[in-house]
């Protein structure tokens, strides 16, 4: 059985633009800090800009090495890391992927690290994103 863990409201971008857009913690050690991420089951892992391992001072020379391509098909190096995420109070360990993102990209939720641990419902009419934290296996 599931339990609903929360309900997100999409994101309005620009004047007519609606996304699944929530807000996480993101920690690593002893510093946090809170994320808007775009729930994107389109996304293979959990992608996250550079600049919050900056902020949580994770050297992202340690990292496993990876490569991603996004929708453009254009490759890209990303360093993955252990991470501790929490959305709508579930706390929970995973590992995301830091990469260079653009100044107005979010970074994502993606499969991996996000939707093994959730079943998530989109409504656009509703402008809902409801999320329910998965039994373990």
């Amino acid at each position: 059985m599931l339990v609903v863990l929360m309900k997100f409201s999409y994101k309005k971008v620009g004047k007519t633009i609606l996304r699944p857009i929530i807000s996480v913690d993101v920690s690593f050690k002893h510093l946090a800090i809170s994320y808007e991420v775009l729930v994107d089951s389109g996304a293979d892992f959990c992608i996250f800009h550079n600049d919050i391992a900056d902020v949580l001072e994770i050297d992202l020379e340690k990292g496993r090495k990876d490569t991603i391509t996004g929708v453009t098909g254009v490759k890209q190096e990303v360093s993955i890391h252990p991470v501790t995420l929490v959305i709508g109070g579930w706390k929970y360990e995973t590992e995301a992927a830091f990469c260079e993102l653009g100044n107005l990209a979010h970074g994502v939720v993606g499969q991996k690290g996000f939707f093994e641990f959730f079943a998530v419902k989109f409504d656009y009419q509703k402008e809902e994103i409801e999320i329910t934290q998965k039994p373990k296996k």
